[in-house]
């Protein structure tokens, strides 16, 4: 099993998919990198030889954010937006959407209430017939 940035990339896949497997590696920067390193595109992860993976690896390594690194400045974007008081930030941390999105009927999954059906609130009379 090839072993890229931290991450086991699946084996049975095309080596551009395969590369989309790892945190901040995207359809582009997986092309992008395999141009680079003039790897097949189309070349299976298992057919790859030891040469062409670490070619892979090294260039992934030193060129883009991935994994850890990654996440761990997302949450530092994310902190230093609540502390400076943004409007972004207050709403990162009352759990609401961030981007503009409607919050009055959609968000149910942003707001972590669990999916109820509206009606009147009222219970329904017994039926005597």
């Amino acid at each position: 099993m090839a072993r890229i940035a931290g991450v086991n990339i699946p084996t049975e896949k095309r080596i551009e998919a395969s590369l989309q497997y790892i945190y901040g590696v995207g359809a582009t920067l997986a092309k992008k990198a395999l141009a680079e390193t003039k790897v097949n595109p189309d070349t299976r992860t298992k057919d790859l030889s030891d040469v062409e993976l670490d070619k892979l690896r090294e260039f992934i390594d030193k060129n883009f954010k991935t994994e850890g690194n990654l996440k761990q400045q997302v949450l530092l974007n994310i902190k230093r937006l609540k502390e400076i008081g943004s409007y972004r930030g207050s709403r990162h941390s009352k759990s609401l959407p961030v981007r503009g999105q409607r919050t009055k009927t959609n968000s149910r999954t942003r707001h972590g209430n669990v999916r109820r059906t509206a009606g009147s609130g009222r219970k329904k009379a017994d039926s005597k017939t």
